[in-house]
């Protein structure tokens, strides 16, 4: 059957997240039937073989419970970046968002950036963390990491490169060629909007912490996001002269 195209796209990334994300679900429904009724979820419940994880039995359950949800349960071949690369494929929507469904980000800012993006006219939005509960190890690879961003790439007006959500314009995206797999997709997402000279806007918001999983950000995150920053930088740089060479 087909449905009408709706105007908000959803994605949610549901990794481990059985026993919290029908909560979450139901919640972010009512905010988005309140506020901007055409909409679609696609929860993204990708897995790995053999892992006893639950959440794509659980988000396929929740997609026959209304037509606008949708599952996207595959196996692995990455991590986040490669989970959200395959939620936006399946989104149809005019705008596309992406949100992690955990709880730690309230999943009230999707509709905060969604009403920024339209009422100002804005190519893309997203949240900045003005106050963390994650703990003092995350805080301090955060500040360490945006350092190094603008760093690396200056003019860019954001203060938190790695918060969610982010909403972007359907041919904002379409121009996007995103291509990591992993964790640094969030800033590889804010390096092209900065390429493409997007018109950018940031809402304030409150990041939680999380007793019931330890951090998926390990100790060596750091130095690979470092790694990424230094390749992504010296793409830059190649694309930059190459399109100079073209004038």
């Amino acid at each position: 059957m087909n449905f009408p195209i709706p105007d908000l796209s959803v994605v949610v990334l549901c990794y481990r997240s059985a026993d919290t994300i029908a909560s979450f679900v139901e919640s972010l429904s009512v905010s988005l039937d309140r506020d901007a009724p055409n909409w679609e979820l696609v929860l993204v419940g990708n897995y790995f073989e053999n892992s006893g994880d639950r959440t794509p039995q659980v988000v396929t359950d929740l997609a026959k419970t209304d037509p606008r949800i949708q599952a996207v349960a595959l196996v692995k071949q990455g991590m986040m970046g490669w989970d959200l690369k395959s939620g936006l494929r399946a989104a149809r929507g005019r705008f596309l968002t992406f949100i992690d469904g955990d709880g730690q980000m309230p999943y009230e800012d999707v509709i905060r950036c969604y009403k920024k993006l339209k009422g100002e006219n804005l190519d893309l939005v997203k949240t900045f963390r003005f106050k963390r509960s994650d703990g003092f190890y995350r805080v301090c690879i955060s500040a360490i990491y945006n350092f190094l961003f603008k760093l690396l790439f200056p003019g860019l007006k954001s203060v938190d490169i790695n918060s969610k959500p982010k909403i972007f314009k359907r041919e904002v995206y379409e121009k996007m060629d995103l291509t990591s797999d992993g964790w640094f997709i969030d800033a590889e997402i804010m390096i092209q909007a900065r390429r493409l000279h997007l018109k950018i806007g940031e809402v304030p918001t409150v990041f939680y912490g999380i007793d019931s999983r330890p951090s998926f950000i390990k100790p060596l995150a750091l130095l690979e996001f470092l790694g990424n920053l230094i390749y992504y930088r010296i793409l830059e740089f190649v694309r930059h002269f190459r399109d100079e060479k073209k004038k």
